[in-house]
């Protein structure tokens, strides 16, 4: 076992982290367990405890940094000139994070807090930084609509391409390869913007 005085907070958190998200890509969600964080990390559970209040906590941390990576994908994609286009390129770059992490994406929604559980604020800010994202290009899109008419609209689409991501990626609808399920979040996201602009 290492020594905590072998490595600062910081650098145990990081790698309880990194660890933890190794088990949730090579084994998915439901395979993580702080014993195996500790062994993989050469701590004892106690030394995890006192990085993070609980196990909850820790899943929490993760699923952070999987919508700071979805973040950070969707950000890359963002084209000031056309607010139609980004937003297909956003619902692309979803679909293509989803894809290529699924167990991390997946996990996102898989863990759910206990009942009487809070969101963590800091968990909330991200949740609603990844929404903003679409919102300002539905914000671009018409002058006839208000803000809230524009978040309404942002969300319900979001709510859909997420919706075929879940149900195709799962198996619950068999779009037959990422190819299909790509044209099929763009049918939904060009169908939904026509009928925007149009209301």
């Amino acid at each position: 076992m290492a020594r905590r005085s072998e490595h600062s907070q910081e650098e145990i958190k990081e790698m309880i982290l990194t660890a933890a998200e190794t088990v949730v890509v090579e084994e998915g969600f439901d395979k993580l367990k702080v014993r195996k964080i500790a062994m993989e990390i050469g701590y004892t559970v106690g030394s995890i405890y006192m990085v993070f209040d609980n196990m909850a906590d820790l899943i929490m941390h993760v699923k952070g940094r999987t919508l700071d990576d979805i973040a950070k994908r969707l950000n890359a994609v963002i084209n000031t000139g056309d607010p139609e286009q980004t937003i297909a390129l956003l619902a692309k770059a979803y679909l293509t994070f989803a894809c290529q992490n699924f167990n991390r994406w997946r996990m996102i929604f898989e863990h759910q807090l206990k009942e009487g559980e809070q969101v963590p604020e800091w968990y909330q800010q991200k949740v609603n930084q990844i929404f903003a994202l679409v919102e300002q290009q539905f914000k671009q899109l018409t002058a006839t609509h208000s803000e809230e008419q524009s978040m309404q609209a942002s969300h319900a689409l979001w709510c859909g391409v997420h919706g075929i991501c879940t149900l195709s990626l799962t198996g619950k609808l068999d779009l037959l390869g990422v190819e299909n399920i790509e044209k099929t979040v763009a049918l939904l996201v060009d169908n939904f913007i026509a009928g925007w602009k149009q209301s």
